[in-house]
């Protein structure tokens, strides 16, 4: 039997000894603590060098690596060196490879889950490799380095600013003081600074020792990546709110093989030095062994993904919700306003306001930032897209630093020039114009609106409400998809567009889908528009009359998707009997915390629900960008907000949202329109008796 020994810095209190089959021989393995006395790990490491056949050491890794140069760790190397008769190991290399593999592990399994997340690294220098996997998903880095070594207040955040340092690092360190780093003040200073740098990170990586004397401030909510965590530190993260702990130590017979204790098992077992080990041979091992990267969940599965929203406000009236503006808006001439509207277009975007408590039914939270950008509606139209742009690429900056994974814009920031096309291209991070959710909601809601109008004939039971619906502007990116979407539901859908070859398209791309759809075409709105029970426009028309209002059944659902819109409100105002529809809002699962936005709480635009949407899946892509929308990006993001608990919120015309108040009202004047029309017409009297003269005369016309 081999006898194993591995003597750590760590508590005795995880002290274990057992008796093990591996790899075809039995290792007697023992884990023996030092209670961060180095004296007292001298003296293991010589007691046992005579009693034991491999030493593991359980301290920080004797050499790396960092850019091209190798760097040994003197203290580490001190240690090993007192061992002179047998193999002793930290377990570095091997440490190495499991660490990058649980991450790339968690980043697979889980999905995109290292995204532009925010990390903080106690040391770059010892998982410099590990550091540069993490680049491959986040620039989001920070290394403690300088702080914990030598007490300076400062944090690199890159890789090069890490190789930099570690190339004169280890000159200074020889310059300090003894006690310099463990008087009162720098210690408390660097626990300070240490301690605000761990509540901004999403992810920490340290040894997991290094975390004992942190608590809920610093811990609760983060993940964890680390090595050799058993039960007892387990419950310690589940007490301090830790969300995930990634750790690429494996388990085996109940216990938790730190890098240093499985090296020494390996080495006793091959028989070979610890230099003569090579990759091929652990990747051999390791596939042999079935081991697997440990993702724990301390409290039960958790997941929070973050996205952030671009916004902006829609007139002069918003600037007044600021104490100082408002109060010089009342004393001040008009001018004032109009100049301060121009200035407050070339600020620089801020954080309106946080965003919390979005929970799925799938366990998956969403956490976001509402980024604001100073441009009201004229001042973006006012200049040119690439003004826009500028401001727009800022605000991804801000998103990208706070750890945002994907970013949405709202409003006009969202119709200037291709449409989002050319942020996507330069943003540091992916972007979606939410248009696929807004066209969803716009009908969803003209649905809904036509249920709670309850002018139809109720159906069959089991069966569809029959319905004849109109998509004015059809041939367009969203009168196309808004076409497909009704030809699902409507009895029969008729398509209006100048363009009448794309119309026949249209028409056959639709049937080939759904041949069992009712189609009607017409290059002119006007046709049949007496007969619809609901009608889409989706025009560019840029404020010309699509459509004749007053030619409207009354009771209609008219939806108006189009930017700006087809419909003004004066048109609007015009037919009280008809209910126009804006948009949809949505209704976000959980107990959402955000500033108001001029909704009810718990409730968003489409555009931002789609953004939250694409967090909550971890579709960190860009997904609604330019003038043209897909059909089955449309139907996907309907599915995926109903697998994330999104329901109808409420429904908004050009005056805000609709009340069952306001759709009642409607409905009482559509029912008297419409029985005022089917009202016998009075006859004249003189007609009256002509008519009795002519059945007197004629009594066989009579009877035809």
């Amino acid at each position: 039997m081999k006898n194993v020994v591995s003597i750590s810095l760590g508590s005795r209190d995880q002290d274990f000894e057992l008796a093990v089959p591996f790899m075809g021989q039995q290792i007697n393995v023992r884990r023996l603590g030092a209670d961060g006395n180095t004296a007292r790990a001298v003296k293991l490491l010589k007691h046992w060098e005579k009693n034991a056949d491999v030493l593991g050491l359980g301290v920080l890794k004797d050499s790396y690596n960092v850019g091209s140069r190798r760097y040994i760790e003197k203290d580490s190397a001190r240690m090993t060196a007192v061992v002179k008769r047998i193999p002793v190991t930290t377990g570095g290399r091997l440490n190495d490879i499991l660490q990058e593999w649980a991450l790339r592990h968690v980043q697979v399994k889980l999905g995109n889950y290292f995204n532009n997340t925010k990390v903080l690294f106690f040391s770059g220098m010892t998982n410099y490799k590990l550091a540069q996997c993490m680049m491959e998903y986040t620039q989001n880095l920070q290394f403690a380095d300088p702080l914990l070594q030598l007490g300076v207040p400062k944090l690199l955040t890159s890789l090069n600013a890490l190789e930099l340092y570690t190339s004169g690092a280890h000159y200074v360190s020889d310059w300090a003081l003894p006690g310099v780093m463990s008087s009162g003040p720098v210690k408390e200073w660097t626990q300070f600074v240490l301690r605000k740098a761990m509540q901004k990170a999403t992810v920490v990586v340290a040894a997991v020792h290094e975390l004992d004397e942190f608590g809920v401030e610093e811990l609760a909510g983060k993940t964890i990546i680390t090595s050799s965590v058993n039960d007892e530190r387990l419950q310690r993260f589940r007490d301090k709110g830790v969300n995930l702990v990634i750790d690429g130590s494996p388990s085996m017979h109940e216990h938790v093989m730190g890098p240093n204790i499985l090296d020494a098992m390996i080495i006793a077992a091959t028989g070979k030095a610890p230099q003569d080990l090579l990759e091929d041979d652990y990747l051999e091992i390791i596939t042999d062994l079935q081991l697997e990267p440990r993702i724990l969940y301390p409290n039960g599965f958790k997941r929070v993904n973050r996205f952030a929203f671009v916004i902006h406000p829609l007139s002069q009236e918003y600037f007044k919700q600021v104490k100082p503006i408002e109060l010089l808006s009342q004393v001040s001439p008009p001018v004032f306003m109009n100049s301060l509207e121009k200035v407050l277009a070339y600020a620089p975007p801020f954080v309106y306001s946080r965003v919390s408590g979005i929970k799925s039914p799938t366990g998956v939270e969403a956490e976001g930032w509402l980024i604001s950008v100073g441009g009201t509606p004229r001042e973006i139209m006012a200049h040119s897209p690439e003004f826009t742009y500028r401001r727009l690429l800022a605000a991804a900056d801000v998103a990208k630093r706070l750890g945002a994974q994907i970013m949405g814009l709202g409003a006009f920031t969202k119709v200037v020039g291709d449409a989002g096309l050319t942020v996507a291209k330069r943003a540091p991070l992916p972007i979606t114009t939410g248009n696929s959710y807004s066209a969803s909601g716009a009908l969803w809601a003209a649905h809904d609106a036509v249920l709670r109008m309850r002018l139809l004939a109720p159906p069959p039971k089991g069966q569809k409400v029959q319905f004849k619906a109109m998509v004015v502007g059809a041939t367009g990116a969203i009168g196309s998809v808004c076409a497909r979407l009704l030809a699902t539901t409507a009895e029969e859908v008729y398509l209006v567009s100048p363009e009448t070859a794309k119309l026949l398209a249209l028409k056959e791309s639709i049937l080939k889908e759904m041949p069992d759809a009712r189609l009607f075409l017409s290059a002119r709105a006007d046709r049949n528009i007496a007969e619809m029970d609901m009608i889409v426009t989706a025009t560019s028309g840029a404020g010309k009359k699509v459509l004749d209002i007053m030619k409207v059944k009354p009771g209609c659902v008219i939806t108006d998707v189009a930017r700006p819109l087809d419909l003004p409100p004066q048109e609007v105002a015009k037919r009280p009997d008809v209910l126009v529809i804006e948009s949809g809002e949505i209704l976000l699962p959980g107990d959402v915390q955000m500033k108001n936005i001029g909704l009810p709480k718990n409730v968003a635009y489409a555009c931002l629900a789609e953004t939250i949407v694409l967090a909550l899946e971890g579709r960190f892509e860009n997904f609604t960008v330019g003038r043209g929308i897909e059909w089955e990006k449309v139907r996907e993001i309907y599915r995926l907000g109903l697998k994330h608990g999104m329901k109808l919120a409420a429904i908004s015309g050009v005056n805000g949202v609709f009340s069952d108040a306001d759709i009642e009202r409607v409905r009482k004047l559509a029912l008297a329109a419409r029985a005022k029309k089917v009202r016998p017409a009075k006859v004249a009297p003189s007609a009256r008796r002509a008519s009795t003269l002519r059945k007197k005369a004629s009594p066989k016309l009579a009877a035809v």
